[in-house]
């Protein structure tokens, strides 16, 4: 095992749970971006292995869900993370962009907010309307 891989697995096993969340939205965030630029690139082989990898960690993330969540939250959640992997599983199939764009679109607001929330938890301070942002466009 390489150095590298010994860190992110060192990183993986002491992580608390909100920053674990954090690091698996950045390696989806950085797989589907991969994946799209191998694809207009027309490495459709590279790109379907990116892309089954953000996938992979779609569905995590939706399975590892706290049932402990608020029902409506838990399921609102649930639904985008859904929603991020049948984008993902589009553009692979297809090789379009689009499925891939609206996919990151999701897990970028997903990681902002989440990453803010994270931040707030540390300082103690509380974040406005964190739970109305996912739905914006703008």
């Amino acid at each position: 095992m390489n150095e590298a891989r010994r860190y992110l697995e060192t990183q993986v096993l002491t992580a608390p749970k909100e920053k674990l969340l954090l690091m698996l939205l950045d390696g989806a965030i950085r797989f589907a971006t991969q994946a799209r630029e191998k694809s207009a690139a027309g490495d459709r082989q590279g790109a379907s292995t990116l892309y089954l990898r953000a996938q992979a960690i779609a569905l995590e993330l939706s399975a590892a869900l706290d049932p402990g969540l608020d029902p409506a939250l838990r399921r609102n959640l649930a639904g985008l993370y859904m929603f991020v992997y049948r984008r993902l599983v589009a553009a692979n199939l297809d090789g379009a962009t689009a499925p891939a764009e609206e996919a990151l679109a999701i897990l970028g607001k997903l990681r902002g907010m989440f990453g803010e929330a994270v931040a707030a938890m540390r300082t103690g301070t509380p974040v406005e309307g964190a739970g109305e942002r996912v739905g914006r466009t703008g």
